[in-house]
């Protein structure tokens, strides 16, 4: 995959395209999702996030996955179904500050750790997320 994510720098291969496209990328961001909702469910480091979130997080998975999944470059499955993300204006309710952001940024990792991403990919998507994860914070 690294030869990849090289290539990818200089062309417009998308994240979706780099995580198995069609074949395997929805199944891939599926596994990156999973990974990272069970890591803020388990790890103390990151308990004050998961307090944020609702005891069942089946919605939040399937949520997030549906983003992810548009957001990398794959079908737009967020938008189909709920419309524009407003990601902003639907973080308002919570106390997103850096620490939170950081704790988001993680769980992330830590999940893309977990999978073995090669750390290449691992690096530009993580700077990816961050851009996305410190634009949320509203403290």
């Amino acid at each position: 995959m690294l030869n990849k994510v090289e290539e990818a720098g200089a062309s417009k291969t998308t994240f979706f395209e780099l995580l198995g496209g069609e074949a395997k990328g929805t199944e891939n961001i599926r596994k990156l999702v999973e990974a990272f909702y069970d890591v803020m469910d388990s790890d103390p480091k990151a308990a004050p996030i998961r307090a944020m979130h609702q005891t069942d997080l089946t919605s939040a998975r399937e949520k997030l996955f549906m983003f992810l999944t548009g957001w990398t470059g794959g079908p737009q499955l967020y938008i189909e179904r709920y419309g524009h993300p407003m990601l902003r204006k639907r973080h308002l309710p919570f106390a997103i500050d850096e620490s939170a952001r950081d704790q988001w940024m993680y769980c992330m990792i830590k999940a893309m750790h977990q999978l073995a991403y090669d750390e290449l990919l691992m690096k530009r998507l993580a700077e990816q997320l961050y851009g996305v994860a410190d634009f949320m914070r509203n403290q």
